[in-house]
């Protein structure tokens, strides 16, 4: 998992993670949550749903288009997590 500099002060400076063999980014996110729960917290709310203004990536592919947190994890899989930004 990749991670944007404003979630880095909560991992030590760390920008990528290594969450183990997840099948699927939910699980993926459950690793984190063990390793990182602050960080996890930033990108999911407390019932499990992403947040509005995060967006997820698995090889270069936006979640929301697809199977969304039920998204399969290849082994190698890239998880890349970019905040959103607004504007006017």
């Amino acid at each position: 998992m990749i991670l944007p500099a404003q979630l880095r002060e909560h991992t030590a400076g760390v920008g990528t993670l290594e969450l183990g063999s997840a099948s699927s980014l939910r699980d993926a996110l459950q690793a984190l949550k063990q390793q990182h729960p602050f960080v996890h917290l930033r990108i999911l709310t407390e019932t499990g749903h992403l947040r509005p203004h995060v967006n997820l990536f698995v090889d270069g592919e936006d979640i929301r288009f697809g199977n969304g947190l039920d998204t399969p994890l290849l082994p190698g899989s890239e998880i890349l997590v970019i905040p959103a930004v607004s504007g006017g």
